[in-house]
């Protein structure tokens, strides 16, 4: 890792923030800076390998928090403790304040957790619009019974969700392939509805594993300029695992870097990238 070599830049340069984006899901600048997320002393083994060895860290509502680290340092484990796929043989998980440790994944999401996955986890069969609405399952109130006849609260909220899926088509820039099935799109469109899918939840906490692996340096540029809009216009605790360094060092406030399943540093950007434990897990002692 050679932090004197010239890079580029991932975030385009026409790069602008938008006047509105998102206009009816909640901001969080009231609160920017507070505690979102604290994680203390995770532990996970799978039998006699240990996933993630002894963990705790922090991330704040307004921070984009990197996530970086070798293929097998346990960041994904990591994440899938915080939202609950996998249950830690120690260490605790607070969200906003509350203990939410022994809380179910889709508990966890109803608090305001959202998340992307590094393998892709849509429905192929359905439309874009309606793999968007799958993520607002959770705020459904309604009964079968107006909901299957497609009347009163059923239809009234039906019209609401909808109304929020078509703000994050927009938002995302697909609207002209909103009725097309998923299955039929480009890896790199795929990735962006799976983000669009946990935007649906208006979450506080957005959890985006690896959003851009994959992509062109063209379809790279859109997401990270998507990630700096829903930044600075919404405001959630970001935490992104991403292998792609530039996007990193372009966007993140604070990257923390594991190595089998320890945390070996977490600063800003360009101080973690100088921090000799770090250069040696990505290139050798040599």
């Amino acid at each position: 890792m050679n932090t004197n070599t010239k890079r580029q830049s991932i975030v385009p340069h026409y790069w602008n923030r938008r006047n509105k984006v998102l206009p009816s899901f909640t901001k969080y600048h009231d609160s920017k800076g507070q505690n979102c997320l604290k994680v203390e002393g995770i532990k996970l083994h799978f039998g006699g390998v240990v996933a993630v060895n002894n963990v705790s860290f922090e991330v704040n509502q307004g921070e984009i928090l990197a996530l970086v680290g070798p293929n097998g340092a346990g960041k994904s484990s990591l994440l899938n403790c915080v939202n609950g796929v996998y249950h830690p043989q120690k260490g605790r998980v607070f969200f906003q304040g509350e203990d939410i440790s022994k809380l179910s994944p889709d508990r966890r999401a109803a608090k305001g957790i959202g998340r992307s996955f590094q393998r892709l986890a849509l429905f192929t069969g359905m439309s874009v619009l309606d793999n968007i609405m799958v993520g607002r399952h959770l705020y459904i109130k309604s009964g079968l019974l107006s909901n299957a006849l497609y009347w009163g609260k059923g239809l009234n909220e039906d019209i609401r969700h909808q109304s929020l899926a078509e703000e994050i088509i927009e938002f995302l820039e697909i609207e002209h392939l909103r009725d097309y099935p998923v299955g039929e799109l480009s890896y790199g469109l795929q990735k962006r509805v799976e983000f669009g899918r946990a935007l649906a939840l208006d979450p506080k906490l957005l959890i985006l594993d690896e959003p851009v692996a994959g992509m062109n340096l063209e379809e790279k540029e859109d997401i990270a300029r998507f990630i700096m809009d829903i930044k600075e216009e919404i405001g959630p605790a970001i935490i992104m695992v991403e292998h792609e360094l530039d996007l990193v060092l372009d966007i993140s406030d604070r990257v923390m870097v594991m190595n089998f399943g320890k945390k070996i540093a977490d600063d800003r950007p360009q101080a973690v990238m100088k921090v000799p434990e770090v250069v040696e897990a990505y290139l050798g002692k040599k």
